[in-house]
């Protein structure tokens, strides 16, 4: 969750700082780890879900902290539950594909409520996904068990330009 609130998202990747742009930036990382521990699934099965619970549970309680109603979390949880699940389908393919389907998946996803992000911030969240999830990948499994998640600083050069 930390990662996912660093101003440089919102100022740097110019990712807009609404409700749907916080839900967007924490799917992505939550799904970046969450792709991580895919490559072992029968250790990580039980983290993994405790991960999407935890999640979830946040988004329940920023919602009602936010004052909706006990009848309206539910349904709203579900919905973004549901988009989560098209997001980890879309990143996992544009990971593992080098034509563009990334980027596409992060203009629709990340930027959809943006008239125009512009290129570089798309080109720009693409490479910090692939690096992001280069580097999770050489992360032993105990240190994310345990909440230590290493994330790299994202560079914003590229995506200023835009």
């Amino acid at each position: 969750m930390r990662q996912a609130r660093e101003p440089v998202f919102y100022r740097g990747f110019h990712i807009p700082d609404t409700l749907d742009g916080r839900f967007e930036l924490i799917s992505l990382h939550v799904f970046l780890i969450l792709h991580r521990l895919k490559d072992q699934r029968e250790q990580t099965d039980e983290l993994a879900q405790a991960l999407f619970d935890t999640m979830f549970a946040d988004m329940d309680r920023s919602l009602r902290e936010m004052g909706a109603g006990d009848l309206g979390v539910g349904p709203r949880v579900k919905k973004m539950a549901q988009a989560f699940y098209g997001r980890i389908a879309a990143y996992d393919a544009g990971l593992a594909a080098e034509n563009g389907r990334l980027e596409e998946a992060v203009r629709r996803n990340l930027y959809g409520t943006v008239d125009d992000p512009g290129s570089a911030a798309v080109a720009a969240m693409s490479g910090y996904m692939r690096r992001q999830a280069d580097i999770l990948r050489g992360q032993d499994l105990r240190h994310i068990a345990a909440g230590q998640v290493r994330f790299a600083e994202p560079a914003t050069q590229s995506a200023s330009e835009s």
